[in-house]
């Protein structure tokens, strides 16, 4: 018996759609590591396709299935599956996000104690008449507030940041490119694993170098400015206020020099 296909019914309300897809699925993956050459995670993925205003709905099915051989995070791999979303669902663009745990293996700053730090990884690619592909990172951070430290007998209140960047490439950028500058542009890393000695460090050297989100932001996008490979970057920082009931946060983008 041939079942109904009810999605492929026409539509007369003549509204077309921009995106339409799945999210929130769970995909393992083999993603290369910088230093330690692969790592296995699982990724969170959202894909569409646009939809004509003529057709009812779209065939959810067929986005997992596009997937079946998706084994190796690759620019070439994510443009073989937009492609395929095209031709399989007749449409003109389609899209891919995958946010991806990650981690890098850091040293404590004194003890030299080594243990692995969660970031997480994105890329963002879609296909239209031309293929983009952005890549990504969102890295926790540490903060220490300079008005706090300047009006302050003692002390100054710090708290937890996250600097998340995106950008779109000439060559192919690390995640440990990103998450470097990412880390080095706050008032100092996070770290997994800290003894005593580790903490004294980091405290005090917080407390040497204080940044504002709107700091952090700028001394980030000023690293992007000088990497010749990135043709456009979005920052933004959110700090996790320890003395407010809010986050604050601060945000730029190529483009701010003209």
């Amino acid at each position: 018996m041939q079942l109904k296909d009810v999605q492929s019914e026409k539509d007369e309300r003549m509204v077309p759609l921009k995106k339409v897809g799945i999210k929130g699925l769970k995909w393992p993956l083999k993603v290369q590591d910088k230093k330690r050459g692969f790592q296995y995670t699982v990724a969170n993925i959202t894909i569409s396709a646009d939809l004509h205003r003529d057709i009812r709905g779209t065939h959810m099915s067929r986005f997992v299935e596009v997937l079946k051989n998706f084994e190796i995070l690759s620019p070439k791999g994510i443009e073989d599956i937009l492609v395929e979303i095209k031709e399989k669902l007749g449409a003109n663009s389609a899209h891919i996000e995958l946010l991806i745990p990650y981690f890098i293996w850091k040293e404590a700053p004194v003890t030299k104690s080594e243990s692995p730090l969660e970031v997480c990884a994105k890329i963002y690619a879609e296909l239209s008449d031309s293929y983009k592909i952005f890549t990504g990172v969102k890295v926790p951070v540490h903060t220490l507030c300079p008005c706090s430290k300047e009006i302050s007998q003692e002390g100054a209140h710090n708290q937890r940041a996250e600097v998340d960047i995106l950008t779109r490439s000439k060559k192919m950028i690390w995640f440990e490119d990103l998450i470097e500058i990412a880390e080095s542009s706050a008032s100092c890393p996070i770290y997994t694993l800290l003894k005593r000695p580790d903490e004294k460090y980091i405290t005090e050297k917080a407390f040497e170098n204080p940044k504002f989100v709107e700091d952090v932001t700028r001394d980030a996008a000023l690293r992007l400015e000088e990497d010749e490979r990135i043709e456009w970057y979005r920052v933004e920082v959110t700090s996790f206020e320890s003395i407010h009931n809010h986050q604050a946060f601060a945000c730029v983008e190529k483009g701010w020099m003209n």
